[in-house]
This record gives C-alpha cells, structure tokens and sequence, in this order.
C-alpha cells in the first residue's frame, strides 16, 4: 500500500514494485488480506497500472540445481503475487549466461520460465531487455525473441524496454527515424504486441557503451530532445511506463521528475508534428 499512496503522492499513473527484497531469496509473507488491502488502495487512487520487478538474483540459465531452484520459486512467488494484485505484469532480467553457451543458456531460461508460467495463471512475465554487458541474457531482440520462443510462444510472454538499456546497448533512440528503426526490428523479432512496458532512464554512458547507469531524465548522454521523442513515441502510447533514475538526491524518483517526464513529453510531441509538418 505505501507503494501506492507514494506513487499517488508525486503525480505518477503506474508503479512498479518489489514482491519481496530484490536481493535476497527470502519471500515475504503475503496474506489474502494484504491483497485485497492493495487492491483497495489501487482503486481508490489514480494508479492504473502495478508492475513487479522479480528479484535481481535470478538467473533463469543457470547450471547450479540449487540456484535454479531458487530462481524458479522466486518466479513463481512473483507470478502468483501478480495475479493476486492484478500486475500488468512481471518484469524479469532472464540473469546470465556465464560459462554456459549462449543456446544452451536461451534454452534452459525458457525452461524455467514455462514451468514457472505452468505454476501460475494470468500474471504476464515481461523479460526485460538489457544493455549489452557480456553474457547477460536479453542482450539482443534475438534472444529475447528466442527465450520466447523456447516457451512455445506462450501468449503470457511479453518483454520490456529500458531506454538506458537501448542506447548503451547499441539500439539508436535519439531520432525519430533511429526510433521507428528500433521498433520496426522489435516489432519483426518479437511482435509489438508483446511489448507491455517500458523502463525510462537517461544514460550515464555513452551510445553503445555497453554499461549500465542510469541518469535522471534529460540529464545524461541520450539527451532532453532525444528523450523527448523516445517518450511521445506513438506505438509507446498505453504502455506502463516506469522511472528507474537516482532523482536528484539519490532517493529516488521525485514529483518534479514526473512533471520533466510530462513536459520533455510535451516537447517530443510538438517535435514529432513539426517534422510531420515538414516532410
């Protein structure tokens, strides 16, 4: 619930929450009673949409049985919480590949990730896509396309777009044109449809850095305009969209970030139509 009445406290119109410590396997004990509770404050309040982000110790391609073990009962609790509150989804960073080849490890993520999906009911898992470190899965629109594809396609699969993640990760956001080239090759891989929610955050570094920092909207390598036209994409409108920036304190997103998050919006908007104006 403080998770709502913080997001409704500083303008936002979704959220996205940690089920449970995002590092450590230890779950916490949720009751019926504390679903309801959520669902009720969601209701009454101006967020239209919750998404969880699964625990970062995960790693759907590992070799470890124990730690597989362990990723798979984190996933499944995330599932199962998702569709107790009503979750856009769950957001999951597939984990690594490590020593493991990359087939081998798409396979053995797909895996885990049916027989999690089998242990649940309706609660989407959405693999985030990552900015391009080595060995990390979901590097690519291909592999992501493959994970999916390991799971027979199943219709609960979706994915998630970070903007940090695309421009360190080699993916050219910062035109409308490097936009429209992004999606249409995202749109091939994996289909559009899947896409459910984004992830929005500046870059620290630079265009296919490879590292992932996140910086506050407008304030690092990707730019005010370039952000500005990333947020007014047009196939983008709908989607849950969170921040993931430090805020100028390093506590987080504030509600003046909200309202930069709106304008640079705004700004992209009249950019986008004044081009279409020119062309």
């Amino acid at each position: 619930m403080n998770a709502v009445g913080r997001g409704t406290d500083i303008g936002c119109s979704s959220i996205q929450i940690f089920n449970q410590s995002p590092r450590a396997w230890r779950p916490t004990k949720h009751t019926e009673a504390d679903f309801a509770a959520f669902r009720d404050a969601m209701a009454d309040s101006d967020i239209e949409s919750v998404i969880i982000h699964a625990v970062y110790l995960i790693n759907t391609a590992t070799m470890n049985d124990e730690v597989r073990e362990k990723s798979l009962t984190a996933l499944i609790n995330a599932l199962r919480i998702g569709d107790a509150i009503g979750a856009t989804g769950v957001v999951l960073h597939a984990g690594s590949a490590k020593t493991t080849d990359p087939v081998t490890a798409v396979i053995r993520a797909g895996e885990l990730i049916s027989e999690a999906l089998a242990e649940s009911e309706n609660c989407p898992v959405l693999v985030e896509g990552m900015a391009g470190h080595k060995g990390i899965l979901g590097n690519t629109f291909e592999e992501i396309e493959a994970i999916i594809e390991v799971t027979g396609g199943d219709e609960r699969m979706g994915f998630c777009l970070d903007s940090c993640h695309l421009f360190a990760g080699g993916y050219d956001i910062r035109t409308i044109e490097g936009i429209d080239g992004v999606l249409e090759e995202a749109d091939q891989r994996i289909g559009l449809e899947r896409l459910k929610a984004l992830h929005l955050n500046d870059s620290v570094f630079e265009f296919g850095s490879r590292r992932d920092r996140h910086a506050d909207l407008g304030e690092g390598m990707i730019g005010k305009k370039s952000m500005g036209l990333f947020l007014s994409e047009p196939r983008f409108e709908g989607l849950t969209a969170t921040m993931e920036t430090p805020g100028p304190d390093k506590k987080g997103v504030t509600a003046k970030d909200v309202k930069t998050a709106r304008r640079l919006r705004a700004n992209g908007l009249r950019a986008r139509k004044r081009a279409a104006e020119a062309a």
